[in-house]
């Protein structure tokens, strides 16, 4: 652990014991709000409280440029103009498509560097982290990260950086598309076939694995659901599930018969020259030409190969469970937790009919789910309220405020301790399971909560620390990274705050939604007059410095509200 300055630690501490002791956090006793009826209620006029919030909804968190244009445009037209926004891609790097033995055949001086760069998820995380500091299309790549942890996939068990950047770039084209579109990219995916076994699929023996995991976690669930998300049961009050093995075992013989592409010149036989960068082909001999009946769908004797996949998307993307599933998982990964049954119902009508008759428009379940009533209105304190940030976002929401300027490639250096490193999750699970109970919470979910453990919690508060007091050795140009500009806050901001209330104010607006109480912000004072120095701008830039390691290392700041 780093060893903190005497003065730090003890302003730290009595703030940090304020800001647990007074917060609306897991410690509140009030009572949770009764559940809405269905009927959508009005928007509440927006607030300061409200536009900060709508900022770490649908950005990697908020800054006072974002919230100032928030302001000013308001909204709902700040929103329309995100929906509409692009610039993150990763297309420069789907072109890294290399042989299985390209860096073998390398001099073994540079086989490591050769293996990050293209055999590794590393070259996609940096430009990941890059985007999100400084990128104008925030809520795209937010939605893109919230689907790339639904439809899992993994550098842990297939390594090509150009196969996770194609995979990846789906979910950034898709973001604003339609799920079905997706769902269907997804299929063809050599990435997602290779990790989920459907690539070389043979009717000899169909592979299972990607046929289940496309019902339980990319689209249907295992349980039939309501509307609302609840789980519809029989008469015994037992859960009613939404398919069998017989539907697993004839889905995976629907998706049989695809392979990789090859790299241009090389034989379609030859398993060293794998394209992970262009969709899955035919090979029609390992293809199953017979009857095949899942999920209430038939597909007839002696249907090509495209009919039977597109029978098969069909069939999981109009399951009557697939709106109310993705629905809830965006839900969780933009607002909240605990969204409301009824919250769930409107937008799960929204996914069902977007009011144009179309189905699975996510630009419309997006926009819905951002300005309905449940997510707008200042900072929501009853205990099923908000939600922990997860690793990725709390590091983001830090570095947003310290203005940085990134190749990306500092984040990836701190992401694995705080057990959350994109494009590497442990499983197809995730990182963390959408239903994971908050020890404690009576019933109530938090998903992020898995990721807390005594080793993370310290890792959080070493960034904190790090990165607002020193400066890492990890910021610095990595020689070995092509383009590489390292890592650099800007403090122009902070530093014109030379008035200590100013200070306090902009952090209660930028990291607390003004929720901060007169004790904390009289905790939070204390600490930063204990900081001098003879240049004012460089007091100014401490006594900032100090105020954002303290509300940094906060529960009241780690959820968002």
């Amino acid at each position: 652990m780093v060893q903190r300055p005497i003065l730090e630690v003890h302003a730290a501490a009595a703030v940090l014991l304020a800001l647990a002791a007074c917060s609306g956090g897991g410690g509140s006793t009030s009572t949770p709000s009764p559940t809405p009826t269905t009927t959508p209620t009005p928007v509440p006029v927006v607030t300061t409280g409200d536009i900060v919030r709508l900022s770490k909804q649908a950005s990697f968190g908020p800054t006072l440029t974002l919230t100032t244009h928030i302001a000013t445009v308001g909204t709902t037209a700040w929103v329309d103009e995100q929906l509409a926004a692009t610039g993150s891609t990763y297309a420069d790097l789907t072109t890294r498509a290399v042989a299985k033995n390209y860096c073998t055949l390398m001099a073994a001086a540079i086989q490591p560097v050769c293996n990050r760069d293209y055999t590794s998820s590393f070259p996609i995380a940096y430009e990941f982290y890059a985007h999100a500091a400084t990128g104008t299309d925030q809520l795209r790549q937010r939605v893109a990260f919230a689907l790339s942890q639904i439809i899992v996939t993994s550098d842990l068990e297939v390594h090509s950086t150009a196969g996770t950047a194609t995979i990846n770039q789906l979910f950034l084209d898709n973001a604003f598309g339609n799920y079905r579109t997706l769902l269907r990219a997804v299929t063809l995916n050599p990435y997602m076939g290779a990790y989920l076994n459907l690539a070389d699929s043979a009717k000899a023996a169909p592979n299972e694995n990607y046929a289940r995991e496309l019902m339980q976690l990319f689209s249907t669930g295992v349980d039939q659901l309501n509307a609302d998300g609840s789980v519809k049961t029989d008469g015994t009050g037992a859960p009613l599930t939404n398919y069998t093995a017989a539907d697993v075992h004839d889905i995976a013989r629907a998706l049989t018969g695809w392979t990789y592409a090859r790299l241009p010149g090389a034989a379609a036989n030859d398993g060293n020259a794998l394209d992970y960068s262009a969709p899955m082909v035919t090979i029609a001999a390992n293809y199953d030409t017979g009857v095949k009946t899942f999920l209430g769908t038939t597909v007839a004797a002696g249907a090509t190969q495209t009919a039977s996949l597109d029978a098969v998307v069909d069939a999981v993307f109009n399951n009557a469970s697939t709106a109310p599933y993705v629905s809830k998982f965006l839900i969780q990964q933009l607002v909240m937790s605990n969204p409301s049954p009824a919250y769930i119902a409107r937008i799960s009508g929204v996914f069902a009919n977007d009011g144009a008759g179309v189905r699975g428009n996510l630009r419309a379940v997006i926009r819905a789910i951002l300005l309905d009533a449940d997510a707008r209105g200042d900072a929501k304190t009853g205990l099923s309220d908000g939600k922990l940030k997860e690793p990725v976002l709390y590091m983001m929401s830090l570095a947003r405020l310290m203005a940085v300027a990134t190749d990306g490639y500092a984040f990836a250096t701190r992401d694995a301790g705080m057990a959350q490193a994109p494009f590497r999750a442990p499983s197809v699970f995730n990182f963390y399971p959408p239903d994971y109970p908050l020890p404690l919470g009576g019933g109530l979910l938090s998903p992020a909560t898995k990721l807390m453990t005594a080793s993370t919690i310290l890792a959080r508060h070493n960034f904190a620390y790090d990165w607002t007091f020193t400066t890492p050795g990890e910021w610095a140009v990595q020689a070995t990274i092509t383009g590489a500009t390292g890592t650099t806050p800007n403090w122009t901001e902070w530093e014109a705050i030379t008035d200590v209330n100013a200070l306090a104010d902009r952090i209660d607006l930028l990291m607390l939604n003004k929720t901060m109480t007169a004790t904390q912000r009289t905790a939070l004072l204390a600490a930063v007059n204990a900081v001098t120095n003879a240049d004012p701008a460089m007091q100014a830039r401490k006594r900032a410095q100090t105020a954002l390691y303290i509300v940094a290392s906060s529960p009241l700041f780690q959820v968002d509200r």
